[in-house]
């Protein structure tokens, strides 16, 4: 059997492009799994594994312990507010106290960017990064990317643009390392003050014209703006971007072409898209919530597998 590369999902810099095709590969075998009367596989039977989140989820936190228990691992939960971290336990600390309790892995949410790389060089385990900061969000990525393959076949080609909070986002970053990894054109739009400098070293273009980047794209991916990162005001008002670069269905029937919208969620209706858009034809929101299940099962089954490979 194919196996991947590495043996920590910490980012989608870290993988290589067959490392996402093997996932992809795997994802389809459990798209059709969770699909059944019965949902539930005996693969991870003998595997435990611990989700630490030190920050709020709900969307990222259930999908990876539905993904979890669809495998039949064993699964502990893990939360910061009511752990010994409060009382100034360290990180390495509290996850070798949980290890001690035969984890094999952990799935870790972390506000510092780095966190995952920092516990995967201190501790025996495999680490699944599900989100680290404003740094990188792997498995959104290619949740994402798996949605965008299954509804056009393929990625490689398609024309894709990011829109929105570019510079606080971990989902943009890692979708623009998945998407080039795979083929894909790329563009970022937002106000200038929220696309990071630089961000064309990535191999992606910056429009600051949304109807234009609307216009030459096949798929938009929205994003929230994320307040609760940032320390001041990065543009006039909720009303003045709503303007400029919130999407509603007057906007998208001016287009010359149909366009698939997306959104990894929580989605602020009214500002970023308007109902009418998300919940639209036009729409593969709750696709992209299916195949979270399917894509973490995948990523937590095939680092499982290299833990068994290595014990045997």
């Amino acid at each position: 059997m194919k196996e991947l590369s590495v043996s920590n999902l910490l980012g989608i810099k870290y993988l290589t492009t067959e490392d996402l095709h093997l996932i992809f590969e795997t994802a389809d075998q459990f798209k059709e799994v969770i699909n059944r009367p019965i949902k539930k596989v005996p693969s991870l039977r003998d595997i435990t594994i611990a989700n630490l989140f030190f920050e709020n989820s709900t969307r990222t936190r259930l999908s990876f312990e539905l993904a979890e228990k669809r495998l039949s691992a064993d699964v502990i939960n893990f939360s910061a507010s009511s752990s010994s971290v409060t009382k100034g336990e360290t990180l390495v600390d509290t996850v070798n106290n949980i290890l001690a309790m035969k984890v094999d892995i952990v799935v870790m949410r972390h506000p510092n960017p780095g966190a995952g790389v920092f516990l995967s060089k201190h501790v025996k385990a495999s680490i699944i990064n599900a989100g680290d900061g404003a740094h990188e969000h792997p498995t959104q990525a290619l949740l994402d990317a798996f949605s965008i393959r299954e509804k056009y076949g393929d990625v490689a080609g398609k024309k894709i643009v990011i829109v929105g909070d570019i510079m606080h986002s971990r989902v943009a970053l890692s979708n623009i390392f998945t998407l080039k990894k795979l083929g894909a054109e790329v563009k970022v739009c937002g106000p200038t003050s929220l696309i990071p400098k630089h961000i064309e070293s990535l191999g992606v273009k910056v429009e600051h014209n949304l109807v234009k980047a609307l216009q030459w794209c096949d798929i938009a991916n929205m994003l929230r703006v994320q307040h609760e990162r940032m320390e001041h005001s990065y543009f006039p008002s909720t009303r003045e971007y709503v303007q400029q670069y919130g999407i509603n269905k007057a906007l998208l029937e001016t287009l010359t072409k149909p366009i698939t919208i997306m959104h990894p969620g929580p989605i602020n209706r009214g500002v970023e898209i308007t109902s009418d858009v998300a919940d639209s034809e036009h729409s593969i929101i709750l696709n992209q919530v299916e195949n979270g299940v399917a894509i973490r099962m995948a990523v937590v089954y095939l680092l499982a597998s290299k833990i068994k490979n290595y014990e045997n």
